[in-house]
């Protein structure tokens, strides 16, 4: 802010006026800064992205489908089981080696808790390998 005081005498005005000079500096600046910068980041080479379809899933005899129903049953590949007891059995399965896959085929009007719930089961039991079981898109 600029200020004159005057000593002569008699004379007591102030120039109370602000001095804009620095904040038309700064803004220019800025300006020729954002000039410079924004086409530098907008530049993306062109690449072609792969189309990816879902390949069907080759369930092995020694996979694990675990399946949610809409009321939240629990089913260890076709027998239906207590919530309680698939903890039990991840932790069972989880040291063998080779570790077998486990799918999970959750309902499409099941609570996402009952799936949650499944998957995280596997993570607590040390399951490296957990997919979802899906339909194909239909046309």
């Amino acid at each position: 802010m600029g200020m004159n005081i005057s000593s002569g005498e008699g004379q007591e005005s102030f120039n109370a006026t602000i001095n804009t000079t620095p904040l038309v500096d700064v803004m220019l600046v800025l300006l020729i800064v954002f000039l410079i910068a924004v086409p530098v980041a907008n530049k993306v080479h062109k690449v072609e992205l792969p189309n990816v379809e879902n390949i069907p899933t080759i369930s092995k005899p020694e996979n694990i489908v675990i399946t949610v129903d809409p009321e939240g049953k629990t089913y260890w590949n076709a027998t239906q089981i207590p919530k309680e007891e698939v903890l039990k059995r991840l932790q069972n399965i989880a040291p063998k080696k080779p570790q077998p896959e486990v799918h999970i085929r959750g309902d499409l009007n099941a609570r996402y808790e009952y799936v949650g719930r499944i998957v995280a089961y596997c993570q607590r039991a040390g399951i490296v390998r957990v997919g979802f079981i899906t339909e194909p898109k239909k046309n």
